[in-house]
């Protein structure tokens, strides 16, 4: 080979090199990638990276070539899941212990000098490391230091368990990547340092809201009607878990709030929590926006694209408007529901993946179940725990807080200060039908803060008889539930409340009650005993 080959086959294996570092999130995918560029070139059985950290030298990851990933796995149990039972490993000699020159070790790894051993048998005496290495069956290994920009941020093992030394020329194509490994190692620290912050920070953010008695989980979300603290206590019994949650509802009650405290209130918190609205991304891109995709696989896939699956590793993957997701998809997404795993649009590689899946849609998906357009089976995996969101309409306590909120929150963005609600505004606000729900209710409270004067809030009964006429209750349903509520009154002589009262008869909380009663003004006086 001549030197130009030479050097454009270096070159060509650092790029490669730092293109595993720049496409890889995490530092076992980047051992495996490198492991995979090196191997055909520098035949070795294990990569083992030693940190620099806290001014410990532990070994910090473990890439054993042809042993596949398992997350959350720790390097113990790697060692036994690789080696246990193996009556192959030889049973080594113990040696001398032989002491470290800590000060000639250092200097030799911040100067960048690689330390090589041919063979452990061979030598008389062995540091403290070398009983580890050949533990695991090493018979020949070599060390290569980790700096970036000048400053030593640890070691790579290569090791190989046959008496094979490691030559010069392979030396020398191990520290041509080392550049790529030491960026790699560097982030991963930075990134659980960082971590480790947040993690303290949360606490003590935690603690605070605590002494001042707020609730630190729902803090986006506003009311208290029984309606909502129902569901609220659901999200506490399910978000610990790892279930699949369907929740449910009307277009602006709330959905993606309910998804949200889910997420902050599960183990993975800590990770993130993608959001997809399927219904927003045209069909022939929901796939690709979903899984990724090759290099090549479609016109204009320019380059490797990673998924929303890949991207909320970890963490919750958001699912808005599940319903409109195109029949194809769906059985990409049961597969994945499945089996935790999947192929990017044009590769053949199985792409493994640690998810919660939250999906929200306003519409009836048993109905569209029995009309074809939504697969069962699916259905059932997402349905696991189903959360239904209230309509605001059924939840009127929860109208003058909420108002308040939003005019608190319009108030400062406009600069408009906002002391009180008009109380005949209120009324009109728990008297509507809120077709738009929680949505609508902010959208007419900004409205209002911006025609308001002399910090009293009113609402423009213009405002709220804009409402779509479609939304409201035809004729003859409005007079079914008059009458039944009628009757209901009759049984409990005008009563309400309690355990002989109206509500408890219907099934509905007494606000929801005394919200229709209003709305159909029905005298509820006239049916009380004298």
């Amino acid at each position: 080979m001549s030197d130009l080959e030479a050097l454009c086959a270096r070159q060509c294996l650092m790029l490669s090199a730092w293109e595993a570092v720049s496409t890889e999130r995490h530092l076992h995918g980047v051992l495996n990638a490198v492991a995979n560029v090196l191997v055909p070139l520098v035949p070795f059985d294990s990569i083992g990276i030693v940190a620099l950290q806290d001014a410990t030298h532990d070994l910090y990851a473990l890439h054993i070539v042809g042993v596949p990933y398992v997350e959350g796995e720790t390097l113990q149990q790697l060692l036994h899941r690789t080696y246990a039972g193996d009556d192959s490993l030889p049973k080594f000699p113990s040696k001398p212990l032989r002491p470290y020159d800590a000060q000639s070790l250092r200097g030799n790894a911040e100067a960048g000098i690689p330390h090589a051993c041919a063979d452990l048998l061979a030598e008389d005496s062995w540091y403290e490391h070398e009983f580890h290495l050949a533990a695991g069956a090493v018979r020949s290994y070599v060390t290569i230091s980790l700096l970036v920009r000048g400053t030593l941020v640890g070691s790579a093992v290569f090791t190989r368990r046959e008496p094979r030394a490691f030559s010069p020329q392979d030396i020398a194509t191990l520290q041509d990547v080392s550049p790529a490994l030491a960026v790699a190692v560097s982030n991963a620290l930075s990134n659980e340092e960082i971590r480790r912050l947040r993690d303290q920070l949360e606490a003590e953010n935690i603690a605070l809201r605590t002494q001042l008695g707020q609730a630190p989980w729902f803090e986006d979300v506003v009311g208290d009607s029984p309606a909502l603290r129902g569901v609220l206590e659901a999200v506490e019994q399910v978000a610990p878990t790892d279930a699949t949650v369907l929740i449910t509802g009307e277009t602006g009650t709330g959905k993606e709030l309910i998804a949200r405290a889910i997420h902050r209130r599960s183990p993975r918190a800590h990770g993130p929590l993608v959001k997809v609205n399927c219904a927003a991304i045209p069909e022939t891109l929901l796939a690709s926006e979903l899984f990724g995709h090759e290099r090549g696989a479609f016109t204009g896939a320019a380059e490797r694209r990673k998924g929303r699956f890949e991207q909320a590793h970890g963490g919750t993957l958001f699912l808005d408007e599940i319903a409109e997701m195109p029949p194809e998809t769906q059985v990409m997404l049961l597969r994945v529901l499945q089996e935790r795993e999947f192929e990017r649009l044009g590769g053949s590689h199985t792409v493994r993946v640690d998810v919660r899946v939250v999906a929200a849609t306003n519409r009836d998906l048993a109905a569209r179940v029995e009309s074809g357009a939504f697969r069962s089976d699916l259905f059932y995996r997402l349905n696991v725990f189903p959360l239904h969101m209230p309509p605001l309409r059924d939840r009127p306590d929860d109208i003058a807080p909420l108002a308040a909120h939003f005019a608190a929150r319009y108030s400062e963005r406009f600069a408009r200060p906002i002391a009180r609600i008009n109380a005949r505004s209120l009324d009109v606000l728990k008297q509507h039908a809120w077709p738009g729900n929680v949505r609508e209710l902010e959208n007419v409270i900004e409205r209002s803060v911006i025609l308001s004067r002399n910090g009293i809030l009113r609402v423009p009964f213009s405002i709220l008889s804009a409402a779509p006429a479609s939304v409201s209750m035809p004729d003859h349903l409005r007079t079914t539930e008059r009458d039944t509520i009628q009757a209901a009154l009759r049984a409990s002589r005008g009563r309400i409340s309690g355990p002989d009262g109206a509500a408890r008869r219907l099934g509905l909380p007494a606000s929801t009650l005394e919200f229709r009663i209003k709305r159909l003004n029905i005298d509820k006086f006239q049916y009380r005993a004298p």
